[in-house]
Protein backbone atom coordinates (compact mmCIF):
# COMPACT_ATOMS: atom_id res chain seq x y z
CA UNK A 1 0.00 0.00 0.00
CA UNK A 2 1.11 3.63 -0.97
CA UNK A 3 2.59 5.78 1.38
CA UNK A 4 0.84 8.38 0.00
CA UNK A 5 -1.57 8.95 -3.05
CA UNK A 6 -2.83 11.77 -4.57
CA UNK A 7 -5.66 11.06 -7.33
CA UNK A 8 -7.43 13.52 -9.58
CA UNK A 9 -6.21 16.72 -6.98
CA UNK A 10 -7.55 19.94 -8.33
CA UNK A 11 -7.05 22.96 -5.27
CA UNK A 12 -8.90 26.63 -6.01
CA UNK A 13 -8.69 29.39 -4.22
CA UNK A 14 -11.30 31.87 -3.62
CA UNK A 15 -10.15 35.59 -3.61
CA UNK A 16 -11.77 38.68 -3.92
CA UNK A 17 -10.82 38.93 -7.58
CA UNK A 18 -12.42 35.45 -8.57
CA UNK A 19 -11.61 31.64 -8.36
CA UNK A 20 -7.50 30.95 -8.99
CA UNK A 21 -6.88 27.28 -9.69
CA UNK A 22 -3.50 26.09 -8.34
CA UNK A 23 -3.46 22.75 -8.68
CA UNK A 24 -5.61 21.39 -11.88
CA UNK A 25 -5.81 17.24 -11.90
CA UNK A 26 -2.41 15.93 -10.09
CA UNK A 27 -1.76 12.03 -9.60
CA UNK A 28 0.96 10.88 -7.87
CA UNK A 29 2.22 8.24 -5.53
CA UNK A 30 4.63 7.73 -2.57
CA UNK A 31 5.84 4.40 -0.96
CA UNK A 32 7.17 3.35 1.98
CA UNK A 33 10.82 4.78 1.42
CA UNK A 34 10.30 6.25 -2.20
CA UNK A 35 12.02 9.87 -2.39
CA UNK A 36 9.83 12.13 -4.65
CA UNK A 37 11.07 15.46 -6.15
CA UNK A 38 8.58 18.40 -7.05
CA UNK A 39 10.11 21.48 -9.13
CA UNK A 40 9.10 23.98 -10.58
CA UNK A 41 8.56 27.85 -10.69
CA UNK A 42 7.09 29.76 -7.75
CA UNK A 43 3.30 29.83 -8.82
CA UNK A 44 3.37 26.68 -9.98
CA UNK A 45 1.30 25.14 -7.21
CA UNK A 46 4.42 22.85 -5.65
CA UNK A 47 3.57 23.95 -1.78
CA UNK A 48 0.03 24.09 -2.59
CA UNK A 49 -0.20 20.61 -2.86
CA UNK A 50 1.95 20.04 0.51
CA UNK A 51 -0.70 22.45 2.12
CA UNK A 52 -3.13 19.99 0.35
CA UNK A 53 -2.04 16.63 1.87
CA UNK A 54 -2.58 17.27 5.73
CA UNK A 55 -5.43 20.15 5.20
CA UNK A 56 -3.68 23.29 6.24
CA UNK A 57 -5.13 25.30 2.96
CA UNK A 58 -6.53 28.54 4.32
CA UNK A 59 -10.03 28.13 5.28
CA UNK A 60 -12.68 28.88 1.89
CA UNK A 61 -10.24 26.73 -0.59
CA UNK A 62 -11.88 24.06 -2.58
CA UNK A 63 -10.05 20.75 -2.77
CA UNK A 64 -11.40 18.21 -4.97
CA UNK A 65 -10.03 14.66 -5.74
CA UNK A 66 -8.74 12.21 -3.26
CA UNK A 67 -5.54 12.95 -0.88
CA UNK A 68 -4.76 9.00 0.61
CA UNK A 69 -2.52 8.57 3.39
CA UNK A 70 -1.91 5.11 4.52
CA UNK A 71 -5.18 4.15 2.18
CA UNK A 72 -7.17 6.78 4.31
CA UNK A 73 -9.11 9.75 2.97
CA UNK A 74 -7.53 13.08 4.52
CA UNK A 75 -10.68 15.22 3.76
CA UNK A 76 -13.03 12.74 4.88
CA UNK A 77 -11.61 12.87 8.23
CA UNK A 78 -12.98 14.04 11.46
CA UNK A 79 -11.21 16.71 13.64
CA UNK A 80 -9.72 14.57 16.01
CA UNK A 81 -8.53 12.15 13.26
CA UNK A 82 -7.07 14.28 11.51
CA UNK A 83 -5.14 15.60 14.70
CA UNK A 84 -3.44 12.45 15.26
CA UNK A 85 -2.40 12.51 11.74
CA UNK A 86 -0.42 15.09 11.47
CA UNK A 87 2.95 14.65 12.83
CA UNK A 88 2.65 10.88 12.95
CA UNK A 89 1.40 9.82 9.60
CA UNK A 90 2.98 13.10 8.08
CA UNK A 91 5.28 16.03 9.14
CA UNK A 92 6.12 18.85 7.16
CA UNK A 93 9.60 20.96 6.94
CA UNK A 94 8.39 24.46 5.90
CA UNK A 95 10.93 26.68 4.32
CA UNK A 96 11.25 29.58 7.30
CA UNK A 97 12.39 28.02 10.25
CA UNK A 98 12.18 31.41 12.27
CA UNK A 99 8.54 31.94 11.19
CA UNK A 100 7.97 28.62 11.76
CA UNK A 101 9.14 28.14 15.45
CA UNK A 102 7.43 29.81 18.07
CA UNK A 103 10.08 32.95 18.96
CA UNK A 104 9.03 33.08 22.94
CA UNK A 105 9.35 29.65 23.40
CA UNK A 106 12.88 27.32 24.12
CA UNK A 107 13.18 25.05 20.89
CA UNK A 108 13.58 22.00 23.00
CA UNK A 109 9.87 22.87 24.44
CA UNK A 110 8.30 23.20 21.03
CA UNK A 111 9.64 19.95 20.14
CA UNK A 112 8.68 18.01 23.52
CA UNK A 113 4.77 19.52 23.37
CA UNK A 114 4.63 17.37 19.61
CA UNK A 115 5.39 14.42 21.57
CA UNK A 116 3.38 15.04 24.57
CA UNK A 117 0.47 15.64 22.51
CA UNK A 118 0.94 12.58 20.23
CA UNK A 119 2.37 10.05 22.54
CA UNK A 120 1.91 8.54 26.63
CA UNK A 121 5.56 8.83 27.47
CA UNK A 122 6.01 11.22 30.63
CA UNK A 123 7.23 14.83 30.81
CA UNK A 124 10.69 13.36 31.80
CA UNK A 125 11.20 10.57 28.65
CA UNK A 126 10.08 13.38 26.52
CA UNK A 127 12.87 15.86 27.61
CA UNK A 128 15.27 12.72 27.36
CA UNK A 129 13.65 12.27 23.50
CA UNK A 130 14.18 16.12 22.68
CA UNK A 131 17.97 15.33 23.50
CA UNK A 132 18.09 12.79 21.09
CA UNK A 133 16.35 14.23 18.34
CA UNK A 134 18.69 17.26 18.60
CA UNK A 135 21.64 14.76 18.55
CA UNK A 136 20.00 12.83 15.68
CA UNK A 137 20.16 16.33 13.55
CA UNK A 138 23.73 17.16 14.08
CA UNK A 139 23.00 19.63 17.37
CA UNK A 140 24.45 19.49 20.74
CA UNK A 141 21.25 18.51 23.40
CA UNK A 142 22.16 21.58 25.32
CA UNK A 143 20.42 23.56 22.64
CA UNK A 144 17.17 23.06 23.25
CA UNK A 145 17.32 25.66 25.97
CA UNK A 146 17.66 28.11 23.38
CA UNK A 147 15.21 30.16 22.03
CA UNK A 148 15.11 30.20 17.99
CA UNK A 149 17.14 33.75 17.48
CA UNK A 150 19.75 32.31 19.06
CA UNK A 151 20.49 29.17 16.88
CA UNK A 152 21.98 30.28 13.27
CA UNK A 153 19.59 29.40 10.03
CA UNK A 154 21.06 26.08 9.68
CA UNK A 155 20.42 25.01 13.30
CA UNK A 156 16.80 26.43 13.12
CA UNK A 157 16.37 24.14 9.93
CA UNK A 158 17.95 21.65 11.81
CA UNK A 159 15.22 22.06 14.90
CA UNK A 160 12.65 21.93 12.58
CA UNK A 161 13.08 18.62 11.49
CA UNK A 162 13.93 17.14 14.80
CA UNK A 163 10.54 18.92 15.12
CA UNK A 164 9.27 16.96 12.21
CA UNK A 165 10.67 13.44 13.14
CA UNK A 166 9.49 14.16 16.70
CA UNK A 167 6.14 11.64 16.77
CA UNK A 168 8.46 9.14 13.89
CA UNK A 169 5.82 9.81 10.76
CA UNK A 170 6.41 7.64 7.77
CA UNK A 171 6.05 10.39 5.54
CA UNK A 172 8.60 13.62 5.55
CA UNK A 173 7.50 16.60 2.80
CA UNK A 174 10.38 18.80 2.92
CA UNK A 175 8.77 22.35 1.42
CA UNK A 176 11.65 24.28 0.42
CA UNK A 177 14.13 23.47 2.98
CA UNK A 178 16.77 24.72 2.24
CA UNK A 179 16.40 27.96 0.16
CA UNK A 180 17.15 30.52 2.73
CA UNK A 181 20.73 28.90 3.55
CA UNK A 182 24.09 29.72 2.26
CA UNK A 183 25.30 26.73 0.03
CA UNK A 184 27.37 25.47 2.45
CA UNK A 185 24.76 24.99 5.29
CA UNK A 186 22.42 23.71 2.27
CA UNK A 187 24.75 20.85 1.85
CA UNK A 188 24.89 19.61 5.56
CA UNK A 189 20.92 19.85 5.61
CA UNK A 190 20.72 18.12 2.56
CA UNK A 191 22.67 15.36 3.82
CA UNK A 192 21.04 14.83 7.19
CA UNK A 193 17.72 14.74 5.17
CA UNK A 194 19.28 11.75 3.40
CA UNK A 195 20.89 10.01 5.89
CA UNK A 196 17.62 10.58 8.22
CA UNK A 197 15.56 9.11 5.18
CA UNK A 198 17.84 6.08 4.59
CA UNK A 199 17.97 5.33 8.51
CA UNK A 200 14.21 5.62 9.48
CA UNK A 201 12.93 4.63 6.13
CA UNK A 202 10.79 7.74 5.74
CA UNK A 203 9.13 8.13 2.15
CA UNK A 204 9.95 11.73 1.12
CA UNK A 205 8.35 14.28 -0.64
CA UNK A 206 11.11 17.37 -1.71
CA UNK A 207 9.56 20.14 -2.71
CA UNK A 208 12.07 22.87 -4.66
CA UNK A 209 12.88 24.83 -7.96
CA UNK A 210 15.95 23.55 -8.09
CA UNK A 211 16.05 20.67 -10.16
CA UNK A 212 20.06 20.40 -9.36
CA UNK A 213 19.27 19.20 -5.91
CA UNK A 214 16.43 17.17 -6.79
CA UNK A 215 18.09 14.75 -8.86
CA UNK A 216 21.06 14.46 -5.94
CA UNK A 217 18.25 13.87 -2.90
CA UNK A 218 14.91 11.94 -4.89
CA UNK A 219 14.96 9.08 -7.20
CA UNK A 220 12.23 10.21 -9.03
CA UNK A 221 11.03 13.69 -10.40
CA UNK A 222 7.69 15.34 -11.05
CA UNK A 223 8.52 18.72 -12.84
CA UNK A 224 4.99 21.16 -12.45
CA UNK A 225 4.05 23.97 -14.40
CA UNK A 226 0.65 25.92 -14.39
CA UNK A 227 -0.75 23.78 -11.75
CA UNK A 228 0.06 19.85 -13.43
CA UNK A 229 2.81 17.45 -13.46
CA UNK A 230 4.02 18.13 -17.34
CA UNK A 231 6.99 15.30 -16.53
CA UNK A 232 7.74 12.53 -14.45
CA UNK A 233 10.26 9.82 -14.04
CA UNK A 234 13.45 9.09 -12.82
CA UNK A 235 15.12 11.92 -11.43
CA UNK A 236 18.55 11.70 -13.28
CA UNK A 237 16.80 10.99 -16.73
CA UNK A 238 14.91 13.85 -16.46
CA UNK A 239 17.84 16.12 -15.12
CA UNK A 240 20.09 14.51 -18.36
CA UNK A 241 17.85 13.90 -21.07
CA UNK A 242 14.38 16.21 -19.97
CA UNK A 243 11.25 15.32 -22.53
CA UNK A 244 9.25 18.26 -21.67
CA UNK A 245 10.19 22.04 -23.25
CA UNK A 246 9.84 23.17 -19.16
CA UNK A 247 12.23 20.55 -18.47
CA UNK A 248 14.86 21.30 -20.27
CA UNK A 249 14.50 24.99 -19.69
CA UNK A 250 15.05 24.18 -16.02
CA UNK A 251 17.41 21.74 -16.81
CA UNK A 252 19.53 24.51 -19.14
CA UNK A 253 19.20 27.59 -16.42
CA UNK A 254 21.95 25.82 -13.96
CA UNK A 255 25.61 26.12 -15.40
CA UNK A 256 28.40 23.24 -15.64
CA UNK A 257 30.77 23.75 -12.44
CA UNK A 258 34.25 23.93 -14.48
CA UNK A 259 32.80 24.59 -17.60
CA UNK A 260 33.87 28.33 -18.87
CA UNK A 261 31.45 27.93 -21.59
CA UNK A 262 28.27 27.47 -19.87
CA UNK A 263 29.43 30.02 -17.07
CA UNK A 264 29.84 33.05 -19.66
CA UNK A 265 26.73 31.31 -21.54
CA UNK A 266 24.25 31.15 -18.97
CA UNK A 267 20.82 29.66 -19.74
CA UNK A 268 17.04 31.40 -18.60
CA UNK A 269 13.37 31.30 -19.57
CA UNK A 270 11.84 34.63 -20.81
CA UNK A 271 8.85 35.81 -19.39
CA UNK A 272 6.96 33.91 -16.43
CA UNK A 273 4.34 31.05 -15.72
CA UNK A 274 1.01 32.20 -16.52
CA UNK A 275 -1.35 33.72 -13.83
CA UNK A 276 -4.04 30.61 -12.59
CA UNK A 277 -6.77 32.66 -13.06
CA UNK A 278 -6.28 33.75 -16.54
CA UNK A 279 -4.79 30.54 -18.49
CA UNK A 280 -4.07 30.70 -22.02
CA UNK A 281 -5.91 27.97 -24.35
CA UNK A 282 -4.10 25.33 -25.52
CA UNK A 283 -0.65 24.37 -23.69
CA UNK A 284 -0.05 26.48 -20.68
CA UNK A 285 3.37 26.45 -21.60
CA UNK A 286 3.25 27.48 -25.51
CA UNK A 287 3.46 31.09 -25.12
CA UNK A 288 7.02 30.54 -23.54
CA UNK A 289 7.41 27.72 -25.09
CA UNK A 290 10.92 27.27 -28.15
CA UNK A 291 9.70 24.75 -29.80
CA UNK A 292 6.21 25.35 -29.69
CA UNK A 293 3.83 23.88 -32.57
CA UNK A 294 0.63 25.22 -34.18
CA UNK A 295 -1.85 23.31 -32.46
CA UNK A 296 -0.12 24.05 -29.04
CA UNK A 297 -2.16 27.09 -28.87
CA UNK A 298 -5.17 24.52 -29.04
CA UNK A 299 -4.21 21.32 -27.56
CA UNK A 300 -3.59 21.00 -24.42
CA UNK A 301 -1.87 17.34 -23.83
CA UNK A 302 -2.18 15.30 -21.22
CA UNK A 303 1.00 13.37 -19.88
CA UNK A 304 2.09 10.03 -22.02
CA UNK A 305 4.61 7.88 -22.41
CA UNK A 306 8.01 9.12 -22.98
CA UNK A 307 10.45 5.77 -22.27
CA UNK A 308 10.99 3.47 -19.33
CA UNK A 309 8.97 4.84 -16.37
CA UNK A 310 8.72 8.22 -18.10
CA UNK A 311 5.74 10.36 -18.91
CA UNK A 312 5.38 13.93 -20.45
CA UNK A 313 2.93 16.10 -21.21
CA UNK A 314 3.75 17.61 -24.85
CA UNK A 315 2.95 17.07 -28.32
CA UNK A 316 6.57 16.17 -29.54
CA UNK A 317 6.19 12.94 -27.14
CA UNK A 318 4.57 10.23 -28.77
CA UNK A 319 3.73 12.49 -31.76
CA UNK A 320 2.42 10.23 -34.31
CA UNK A 321 -0.09 9.21 -31.59
CA UNK A 322 -1.56 13.03 -31.44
Amino acid sequence: MSVLELHDLHVTYRTDGGSVPAVRGVNLSLDTGDTVGLAGESGCGKSTIAGAVLRLLPKGTEVSGKVLLDGEDVYAMKPGRLRAVRWTSAAIVFQGALHSLNPVRRVGLQIEEAILLHSQQSARSARIRVGELLEKVGLPAGQAERYPHQLSGGQRQRVLIALALACEPKLLIADEPTTALDVMVQAQVLRLLEELQREHGLSLLFITHDLSVLTHTCERLAVMYAGRIVEEGPSTQVFADPQHPYSRALAAAFPTIGDPASRMNPQGLAGDPPDPSALPAGCPFHLRCAVAAPECSSLDVALRPAGAGRSAACVHVGATDV
